[in-house]
C-alpha cells in the first residue's frame, strides 16, 4: 500500500559556482544549490549549498524533524552552506549525511570537519546539537533512507567524483544530474539511466566552465531518456534575471514544459 503524503520538491539555492544575491538576480535567486525533498513525512535533502541556510530556517519551525542530506560531491558550492544551517544546530534534530563519492578519500565527516575548523571556521562541527550521523557508500549503491523510499546513485563522470541520484516514491520519480561532464569525461549512460521516465528531471552540464555544454544538454538527455518535466538548475553566477528570462523562452522554444528553477519555487512530480 503506498504511503500517503504529497511528494514534494523545493529549491532553496540555485546556483552554480559562488552565490549572487542582488537586485540583478532577485527573481531567480542567488544562493548555490540545495534541495529539499518531501516524501510524505520524510525529508531528502540534495546538496548544502548557501540556500539550506534558509532551509534550515524552515527546518526549525517543523522541529523535531529527521532528514537525509545527499551530496553530490563535496566542493564548496555544495557544503559551504553547512556551517550555518542553523537546524543541525538544534539538539532536537536528527540528521543524516551520506556521501558516494568519496571511497579512496577521506570521508564525508572528515570533509565536513575541515571546513569547520580553523583557520577556516571558528566553529568546531562538535557543536552543533543535532545528532549527526556520516555515511559513505559506494556509487552505484542503492539506498533506502526512509520504508518505502528508494534511492537510487551512479558515478556521472570519469574523472570528476560527482554522484547522480534517482529518488522513487509512491510511483513517481525525480532524477538529479548535477555537474555532468559533456562529452568523452561524462558517463551519459549512468546519467540516462537515472533520468529514464522520470517526473522531474533536475539537470545542468559543468556550463560554468570553459568550453562546457550549457542547458541544451539536459534538453538532449531528457528526450534521450523519456523523462517528464526537465528542470534547468545550477545556472551561472553570471546569468541576472534577463539572461535568465532569454535561457527560459530558449527553453521553452526547444523542449516545451521547460522550467526554470528559481529558489522558493516548489514542484510536484
Amino acid at each position: 500500500m503506498a504511503e500517503s503524503g504529497k511528494f514534494e520538491v523545493r529549491f532553496w539555492g540555485v546556483r552554480g559556482g559562488i552565490a549572487c544575491p542582488g537586485p540583478s538576480t532577485a527573481r531567480y535567486g542567488g544562493n548555490t544549490p540545495c534541495i529539499e525533498v518531501r516524501l510524505g513525512r520524510h525529508t531528502l535533502i540534495l546538496d548544502a549549498g548557501t540556500g539550506i541556510h534558509l532551509l534550515g530556517q524552515a527546518l526549525n519551525e517543523r522541529s523535531p524533524v529527521a532528514a537525509d542530506i545527499f551530496f553530490s560531491h563535496t566542493t564548496l558550492e555544495r557544503i559551504g552552506g553547512i556551517p550555518f544551517f542553523t537546524a543541525a544546530y538544534n539538539p532536537k534534530n536528527t540528521f543524516r549525511i551520506w556521501a558516494g563519492h568519496l571511497s579512496t578519500r577521506p570521508g564525508v565527516q572528515e570533509v565536513l570537519a575541515g571546513l569547520m575548523a580553523e583557520p577556516v571556521f571558528p566553529v568546531p562541527i562538535g557543536i552543533m546539537g543535532a545528532r549527526l550521523e556520516f555515511n559513505d557508500f559506494g556509487a552505484g549503491e542503492t539506498l533506502e533512507p526512509a520504508p518505502g523510499v528508494r534511492l537510487r546513485s551512479a558515478a556521472l563522470n570519469r574523472s570528476l567524483p560527482v554522484i547522480g541520484y534517482r529518488i522513487e516514491w509512491n510511483g513517481k520519480s525525480v532524477g538529479y544530474v548535477s555537474d555532468l561532464i559533456a562529452g568523452p569525461e561524462g558517463d551519459e549512460a549512468a546519467a540516462l539511466a537515472l533520468l529514464e521516465d522520470a517526473d522531474l528531471a533536475i539537470c545542468n552540464t559543468a556550463e560554468n566552465a570553459p568550453g562546457a555544454a550549457d542547458w541544451r544538454c539536459g534538453a538532449r538527455l531528457c528526450d534521450l531518456a523519456g523523462a517528464k518535466t526537465y528542470v534547468v538548475f545550477h545556472h551561472s553566477p553570471d546569468h541576472d534575471d534577463a539572461a535568465m528570462d532569454k535561457i527560459a523562452a530558449e527553453a521553452q522554444a526547444l523542449r516545451p514544459g521547460t522550467v526554470i528553477a528559481r529558489e522558493g519555487m516548489t514542484l510536484t512530480p
